[in-house]
C-alpha cells in the first residue's frame, strides 16, 4: 500500500482530529474495525493502522468482516485478506444467513434497516468474543448529513448517529450501576470529518482495491434517495453539505 501521498495524509489529519475532539481512543484499547470491503472501511483500517504508529497512545486493531451471503453465496473477500496480510492485521470473518433471512425468509419490503441492525449485531458479538472494547465504523461526513436529512424529511426528527457512543457509562435515565444495551463495546466513527470524495481519492492514491457486497436492494434504498437529493442541492449551492454538517455540530445534534 502506498501511504506516502497527500490524500492519505489528509485523511489521517481528519482522523486524528476526530480522535482528539471526541476522545475516541484510550491507552490499551482493542479496536475492532468493521471491514465490509468498501472504500470507507478499507481506508479506515489502513488509517487506524497508521495512526497507531505515531499517536502516542498504545492500542491494537483487528479487522472483522460480516458476510451476509447475499443470494446465498459467500462474497469474494480477497481484497480484504490481501490488505490485512500487508498490514499484518488479524482478520476474522463471520459468515451469516442475514441475506437469506431478510430477502428470502421475511421478504422485507424495506429491508435496509433490518439488514443493517442484524449486521451490526453480528459485528458487535464477534468483537465481544475477540475481547475488543471498541468497534470502529467507516461512516463519514457525507453519511452523517444523509442520515440527518433522512430523519428530518421522512421522520420529522432532528437526529443523527454520534461520532462516539460510550457504552461503558450509564445512559441518562438508566438505573445507577446498570450499563447500556451493548455493555462492553463502544462505537467510534473516526471518519466523521472526512468527506466521501476525499476517502475515494485516498483509496485510489494508495492503490487499495475495494468492492461492494452484492446487495439485492442496491440502488433502491432511502439513503441513496437522500444522497441523490443532496447531490442536486450541492450542484445548486456548492458547499451545502459541509454547511449542514457545521450546523449539526453547532446544534449539538446527538450530543455532537
Amino acid at each position: 500500500m502506498n501511504e506516502r501521498n497527500a490524500s492519505f495524509q489528509r485523511i489521517l489529519g481528519h482522523l486524528r482530529r476526530a480522535v482528539t475532539d471526541y476522545g475516541m481512543i484510550s491507552p490499551g484499547d482493542r479496536i475492532a474495525v468493521g471491514v465490509s470491503g468498501g472504500k470507507d472501511s478499507m481506508v479506515l483500517l489502513a488509517a487506524l493502522w497508521r495512526l497507531e504508529k505515531f499517536l502516542g497512545v498504545p492500542f491494537s486493531v483487528t479487522a472483522i468482516t460480516v458476510d451476509p451471503q447475499f443470494r446465498g453465496e459467500p462474497a469474494d473477500l480477497r481484497p480484504i485478506v490481501q490488505l490485512c496480510r500487508e498490514l499484518s492485521v488479524a482478520h476474522y470473518v463471520e459468515w451469516t444467513r442475514i441475506g437469506e433471512l431478510v430477502f428470502q425468509v421475511r421478504r422485507e419490503q424495506n429491508p435496509c434497516s433490518l439488514c443493517a441492525n442484524m449486521r451490526r449485531g453480528a459485528l458487535t458479538a464477534a468483537a465481544e468474543q475477540l475481547g475488543c472494547n471498541k468497534l470502529a465504523l467507516g461512516h463519514n461526513l457525507d453519511d452523517a448529513v444523509e442520515t440527518f436529512v433522512m430523519n428530518l424529511l421522512w421522520e420529522g426528527r432532528l437526529s443523527c448517529f454520534c461520532p462516539f457512543t460510550d457504552y461503558s457509562v450509564p445512559d441518562e435515565g438508566t438505573p445507577r450501576g446498570k450499563e447500556k444495551e451493548l455493555r462492553h463495546i463502544s462505537v467510534i466513527r473516526p471518519f466523521i470529518y472526512a468527506q466521501d470524495k476525499e476517502i475515494r481519492r485516498a483509496a485510489k492514491d494508495c492503490g487499495l482495491e475495494f468492492f461492494k457486497m452484492p446487495c439485492p436492494n442496491d440502488g433502491k434504498s432511502g439513503r441513496q434517495a437522500a444522497r441523490a437529493w443532496l447531490s442536486q442541492q450541492e450542484a445548486l449551492y456548492p458547499g451545502v453539505k459541509k454547511r449542514i454538517f457545521g450546523a449539526m455540530v453547532r446544534g449539538h445534534i446527538c450530543g455532537w
